[in-house]
Order: C-alpha cells, then sequence, then structure tokens
C-alpha cells in the first residue's frame, strides 16, 4: 500500500463555531479514532486540523494510502474512513481517520482492476463491472494497491461473484457500498 504523509495541528475548540472558523481559514477539521479508551471505557478520539490542499492530495485519487499524520510532533498511522463533502460546493467538510496497528486487522475498501480480454467481449458483449471497490479485511501490511481480477474465461452473460474470489493474505471480503 502507498503512504503519504500529512501534518496536523491538535484542536482546542470543538463545536460549529470552531469548526466553521477553521473552514473560513483555510483548513479542514479531522478525528482519529483509535484504540485509546477514557475512565469510562469509552473510545477516545483525537481531534485536529489540516491544510485543505495536503488532504486534497489524500482524498482526489484512486489510490489506497497509508497516512502518516504528525500532529504537533506525535507521529500517527492511519487510514480515511470517511469523508464529508459540502453538498453544494463539494469540498470538504471534514476527514475521520483510523489508526491502524500492526497486530489488529482492518476493513479498507481496496479498488479492483479487471485483468485480460473477456471471451464475451471477444464474442461482441461488453464488460461491465458493478462494483468498483471491495471491502477487504486484514493486517494493513497485507492489504494490497488493488486487487487485479482475471475475466478472460467470463463467457457472455456471466459474471463473476465476490464469493468465488481467493486472494491471498486476506482475511475476508465483501463488496463496498
Amino acid at each position: 500500500m502507498k503512504e503519504i504523509s500529512i501534518n496536523g495541528t491538535v484542536r482546542a475548540d470543538l463545536g460549529k463555531k470552531a469548526a466553521k472558523e477553521i473552514r473560513k481559514n483555510g483548513g479542514v477539521p479531522c478525528v482519529i479514532y483509535g484504540e485509546k479508551k477514557d475512565e469510562n471505557g469509552l473510545p477516545e478520539a483525537l481531534h485536529f486540523t489540516v491544510c485543505e490542499k495536503e488532504i486534497n492530495k489524500l482524498i482526489y485519487t484512486p489510490h489506497i494510502y497509508l497516512v502518516n499524520i504528525n500532529i504537533d510532533g506525535t507521529e500517527h498511522k492511519a487510514i480515511l474512513k470517511e469523508v464529508q463533502f459540502h453538498p453544494v460546493k463539494d469540498n470538504v467538510l471534514h476527514v475521520d481517520f483510523l489508526e491502524v496497528h500492526a497486530e489488529k486487522p482492518i476493513v479498507m475498501g481496496v479498488p479492483i482492476a479487471p485483468e485480460g480480454l473477456a471471451e464475451g467481449v471477444r464474442a461482441g458483449g461488453r464488460l461491465m463491472c458493478m462494483v468498483r471497490k471491495i471491502n477487504v479485511k486484514a493486517l494493513y501490511s497485507a492489504i494490497p494497491e488493488k486487487l487485479i481480477i482475471d475475466v478472460t474465461k467470463l463467457q457472455l452473460g456471466k459474471s463473476i461473484k465476490v464469493g468465488d474470489l481467493q486472494f491471498e493474505g486476506l482475511l475476508s471480503f465483501a463488496p463496498s457500498r
């Protein structure tokens, strides 16, 4: 998996007003969820801010990345979990990250890449990919950049089901929604 580094600063003020002010100054409010728990056993989140130009390199790409986040000198390894966009302007409003650890498996959407010329296409048909990503569960070090699917034996009117696929090193997978 490719890696990308971004820098952030911890947010002291939380809420709507603070988030609006951050966006007005060219930043994006972000949260990183991890293993850390508070005294009640609830998960603790780290709120921080990233420059919009830096986060756009991560979001507007077809690739998946392991994100090295430097928050005021502290390093965190994470993956992109969710992005919220403005409904009209389409700019990034908020980003959620999930902290990863070498020994704990994660679920992540991995893009698929059909390979080969299908027999159905040679017979005059069209290859249609109904799913662009497949959710896989594995250790972050075992997740590939893309899942290569061989379509050479695919006949006219036939399909490949996600349950029929086999990939080495992945614990489980399902179609992405």
